[in-house]
């Protein structure tokens, strides 16, 4: 297996290494079963470097990205590294105040958009843009330069272009985070920490003949991860427009990807299809399953290993497991390279085995993220006292790492703090339960309250008084939520993170049940006074 060099890679100078090494192996294998090698690809991205060039991006400069994940979202982004720019790459859901907020905070003269995308930008400020260059038809936009996309397929150079060096600490994306709690924070990204996650996942598990299948759009920082990570590397990985249960193993055997990154419910709604004798005909060798989810279960049916981790934007996956871990529910240890500590209100460290909020930072420089982008007050707020302040509750036992909650998802209930994400795993075991959001809503007596917020699964209906049978004997009486409500779907952040903020902030509706009306009384199970 290849490692990455000792000094952090950085992704333009490895691509070029890379065509240059091995010009005709495949790097890129597209939906539509189109591919590019190694040199094909440095070609696209030197097509796209050029046209910025000419229109005046240069080193240190930042282009928005407002395209579907695909050839052309691939090549711009590459293209822009080559030139030594920074990425902003924008999720395509954005409309509206919150494309506004993000083209404001991204800085960027200069924008590359699908022709889909054109009509949101006619009626929102598009503070200091000034060009923008239409991918996927014709277009026109008051008030702006614009390009066709022929501008980036314009005659290639005969003689080999000079680009800049990257060096490691050198942004290569502004990622916005999912604003689940307010408007979303530009995350300065660089290329040490890009090479730092890579080394961290897949430095002695994957080679020249491995390929990685990307299941998150390239607006996520999870979908830069293994890209990054097969271009240093030496392999290959399949680009995908995303996520889709029904296909997800035909299209698995059609592309022969041997790593793959799984969010905790992609998982759980493979899970919950009926069994097949096909279930383990695939080329699949390695799930990164985030957060980890009856791993042995799913490890035993597929065939594959399974592998917990731990990771945000802004940092660099400071937790990994081995491969099928047995301890339930963990993300895992601290790997080499990272330090962490878990901390209560004033940064004190609490003791083993104590809830406290995860704090990181990086033994070597730059593999963290450094800023929010024009956000110094978060900055500070993020990165005080020396160490990064994840905002999520961990609890740690024998040197291993188990998720709680958001911080500001726990929830008081009786003198008992309740995590939602345990809760939120015994619902979700349910089969006909599809998603679930645990969230706190006010109480008759002054505490709080759990409402649970379910979508059922394809072709199934939610039964409260059945549901509530299947999870009492799985979790403490105090845990078992009051409240239940019932969605076709579950309000998501364009990053499809459940927006509990809102779930709480419509609390009860007329058609939550309480199970106290359905004559369910949950009450303390007396121990000791037989």
């Amino acid at each position: 297996m290849n490692s990455i060099p000792s000094r952090a890679a950085v992704l333009p100078q490895e691509l070029r290494r890379r065509a240059a090494e091995h010009p005709d192996r495949t790097l890129v294998v597209f939906e539509n079963g189109s591919r590019w090698s190694y040199r094909e690809t440095l070609e696209e991205a030197e097509q796209v470097a050029r046209a910025l060039r000419r229109i005046g991006v240069g080193r240190g400069d930042r282009v928005l990205s407002w395209l579907p994940t695909g050839p052309d979202a691939l090549r711009v982004w590459f293209g822009v590294n080559l030139l030594g720019a920074s990425l902003v790459p924008l999720n395509t859901a954005y409309r509206g105040g919150l494309l506004e907020h993000s083209v404001a905070l991204s800085g960027a003269e200069v924008a590359v958009v699908h022709v889909d995308l054109i009509e949101r930008l006619r009626g929102v400020d598009r503070a200091q843009l000034t060009d923008v260059i239409v991918v996927g038809g014709s277009a026109s936009l008051d008030g702006l330069r614009v390009h066709e996309a022929s501008v980036l397929d314009e005659e290639r150079a005969a003689q080999p272009d000079e680009w800049p060096e990257v060096m490691p600490w050198d942004c290569y994306a502004v990622v916005l985070t999912s604003g689940t709690t307010g408007p979303s924070k530009g995350v300065v990204c660089s290329y040490a920490q890009l090479s730092a996650c890579a080394d961290a996942a897949f430095v002695g598990n994957f080679g020249a003949e491995d390929r990685y299948l990307v299941t998150l759009p390239l607006f996520h920082a999870g979908g830069t991860i293994g890209v990054n990570a097969a271009v240093v590397l030496g392999g290959s990985f399949v680009l995908s427009s995303g996520f889709r249960t029904g296909d997800f193993w035909e299209f698995v055997r059609a592309t022969r990807p041997t790593h793959v990154t799984l969010l905790g419910v992609m998982a759980t709604f493979l899970s919950k299809q009926e069994p097949s004798a096909d279930d383990r005909e695939h080329s699949l060798r390695r799930v990164f399953m985030i957060p980890l989810s009856d791993a042995a279960t799913f490890s035993e049916r597929f065939g594959v290993e399974v592998v917990a981790m731990y990771n945000m934007t802004e940092i660099s996956i400071p937790i990994v497991s081995d491969p099928n871990p047995a301890a339930d529910g963990t993300s895992g240890r601290v790997r080499a390279g990272m330090e962490v500590r878990l901390v209560d209100e004033y940064d004190m460290e609490v003791s083993e085995g104590t809830v406290g909020e995860l704090v990181v930072r990086g033994v070597d420089p730059w593999t963290i993220a450094t800023e929010y982008l024009g956000r110094p007050e978060a900055t500070a707020a993020a990165w005080r006292n020396g160490w990064f302040h994840t905002g999520d509750a961990f609890r740690r036992v024998d040197g291993e790492y188990f998720f709680i909650d958001r911080m500001g998802d726990t929830i008081r209930r009786r003198g008992e703090n309740i995590s939602s994400f345990e809760v939120e795993n015994e619902i979700i075991a349910h089969p006909s339960v599809s998603e679930v959001a645990i969230v706190a809503t006010p109480s008759p007596e002054g505490e709080d309250e759990v409402l649970a917020v379910i979508a059922p699964a394809p072709g199934r209906s939610i039964d409260v008084e059945e549901l509530i049978a299947f999870i009492r004997p799985r979790m403490a009486h105090f845990m078992v939520p009051r409240y239940y409500r019932v969605l076709d779907e579950l309000p998501k952040t364009p990053t499809s993170k459940v927006q509990k903020h809102a779930l709480r902030a419509t609390g009860i509706t007329r058609d939550t049940i309480d199970r106290e009306d359905l004559g369910i009384r949950i009450r303390k199970e007396q121990v000791g006074h037989g």
